[in-house]
């Protein structure tokens, strides 16, 4: 099996410039981004032989980027797994209802676009002025997954990154009082459907960078006229300024996602504080006055290189 090597992040640009697709610069970070997408599929499990895999496509750079990664991912996987890209038009004013089929069938992509008129629901229920993202919400989730049956999905895969799963992260503590944050897998309420964010390990300036290169017809997400959620953009702007001037710092955040020690936080029903006692055996003991130890290896170290899918 290959071992798995320690190699640099590749460093984002945040120049509006498009590189070419076949530039050195270009194929060094799309390899990057497919060996991070495989380190989160195989980590979590989140995809498995046979599978069907709905990829949700809104027309926006990270679900456009999901759906290349994991087509080419299926080249080179041992396991045999299907892919179908689904959009859901919701007739909002302006959206160019072409785009999505015509780039689909380029590419060759088996698909279903899904037509509702979830706008108009969404303007007859909500007064003027207020936020209409939650109602949103709900409905484009009911539809999807009413889809996945259709097609016979077995997975659906969305298109959240690292960046997206930290602001959530954030804005549950800042505004809900709850460490939650988008789990990289998750079974839905109804339990008839399996939920994958196979881009939990890249971050938003990577894709970006790809989405430039990659010359996808985005398209806007303002066309329902409202304005992005101003606690999540206070959050997003949080987290760039603190990824400019800390270098390093949102990756420790995400890593600390992933090394969760209920018994040093404060939540009863993870860990049962009311019964300790001298005996009891605790993961780090009293470790709360020491320096924190901090990592001293490269941001992917312990990263699954994707010759893992190889035979």
């Amino acid at each position: 099996m290959e071992q798995a090597v320690a190699v640099p992040a590749p460093v984002a640009d945040d120049s509006p410039e498009t590189e070419s697709r076949f530039s050195n610069s270009f194929l060094r970070l799309k390899k990057f981004l497919m060996r991070r997408t495989g380190e989160a599929i195989v980590d979590y499990g989140m995809i498995e032989d046979g599978d069907v895999v709905m990829v949700c496509v809104s027309g926006g750079k990270d679900s456009f980027t999901l759906l290349s990664l994991l087509l080419e991912l299926r080249e080179r996987a041992p396991i045999d797994f299907r892919v179908v890209a689904m959009n859901l038009d919701q007739k909002q004013p302006g959206f160019p209802d072409h785009v999505l089929p015509a780039y689909f069938e380029s590419i060759g992509v088996e698909y279903k676009i899904v037509t509702e008129n979830t706008y108009k629901i969404v303007k007859d229920k909500i007064p003027e002025g207020k936020t209409t993202c939650s109602l949103c919400s709900r409905l484009r989730r009911g539809i999807i997954y009413r889809t996945a049956k259709e097609v016979g999905a077995t997975k659906i895969a969305l298109g959240h990154h690292r960046d997206d799963m930290i602001e959530t992260l954030f804005l549950n503590m800042f505004f809900g009082g709850k460490m939650k944050s988008m789990p990289p897998k998750l079974v839905s309420d109804d339990r008839q459907n399996v939920v994958i964010r196979p881009l939990a390990y890249c971050s938003e300036k990577d894709i970006e960078r790809f989405a430039r290169g990659m010359e996808y017809p985005i398209i806007p997400c303002n066309l329902c006229g409202s304005q992005e959620n101003a606690q999540r953009k206070q959050i997003k702007a949080m987290l760039r300024d603190w990824d400019s001037r800390f270098p390093g710092r949102i990756v420790s955040i995400a890593t600390a996602m992933k090394n969760v020690v209920p018994s040093h936080l404060a939540d009863g029903k993870l860990f049962d504080f009311l019964n300790v006692s001298r005996g009891t055996e605790v993961e780090q003991g009293d470790i709360v006055f020491d320096a924190p130890e901090l990592p001293t290896v490269a941001e992917d170290a312990q990263a699954i290189p994707i010759g893992i899918w190889r035979s």
